[in-house]
């Protein structure tokens, strides 16, 4: 899983892209570009709303965003991001909302506790620390993840489990702590007391990376991996 600096990346998951690359796109504040995945898009409605479009499947043109939430605002508070919006749609500079950096963020934690719900509902998720332990030493996961605050002990055994069973003893590599804690887990997947989770079907692996990619991606975004917004919005 490609994440900002790989600081986040999943040894688990990062079998589920065999030299595959989402198709790239390119970012209208920085004029970089960056796959599909990493970035999010916007869209605009007929009355020339920009509107957040955290699945990228709305109709119409569409613009892209590869920055940071902390960047964003920053673009916003400067003013650059009206005129990179007007250049990617070819309007009048359209309606930019002030909450548009936390609609984002809400629309891309709800794109995740969604494709997590739809896992569960096909049978896809394993719970139950037993259960993915016995999954994780047999070698078959392609994805663990840990709640925000699940415990270090706990984590570390699940970690280990996985370590023995791909055969990576001594590496260090381990699963994932999602940007959800056990109660928000547990309302998502409407099970009780949600703390470690794992899949070992590929591509369920991979739907859930692409949304928890973009979302990592937006709130950890290493500023250092990019070049700074000019003045007129792009490198």
């Amino acid at each position: 899983m490609r994440t900002p600096n790989n600081e986040s990346l999943t040894p688990t998951t990062e079998r589920t892209r065999p030299g595959g690359k989402s198709p790239e796109r390119k970012c209208i504040l920085t004029g970089r570009h960056g796959e599909r995945d990493e970035l999010i898009r916007l869209a605009i409605s007929p009355d020339g709303d920009v509107l957040p479009d955290p699945r990228a499947r709305a109709p119409g043109r569409g613009a892209w965003l590869g920055v940071s939430r902390a960047e964003l605002e920053t673009a916003m508070e400067k003013g650059k991001l009206k005129g990179a919006l007007a250049r990617a749609f070819k309007s009048a500079p359209p309606r930019v909302p002030d909450d548009l950096p936390s609609q984002i963020d809400a629309g891309l934690l709800r794109t995740l506790t969604d494709r997590l719900g739809l896992e569960m509902r096909s049978g896809h998720l394993i719970l139950g620390s037993e259960r993915i332990a016995e999954h994780a030493r047999g070698g078959v996961l392609s994805a663990l993840y840990h709640a925000s605050d699940a415990s270090d002990g706990g984590t570390a055994k699940l970690d280990q489990a996985w370590r023995v069973g791909m055969d990576r003893e001594g590496s260090g590599e381990g699963g994932t702590r999602l940007p959800l804690d056990r109660a928000a887990l547990s309302v998502a997947l409407g099970r009780d007391n949600v703390v470690h989770l794992a899949l070992a079907d590929e591509q369920a692996a991979k739907r859930v990376d692409q949304a928890l990619t973009r979302l990592l991606h937006y709130r950890n975004a290493s500023a250092g991996a990019r070049e700074d917004v000019s003045e007129d919005g792009a490198t």
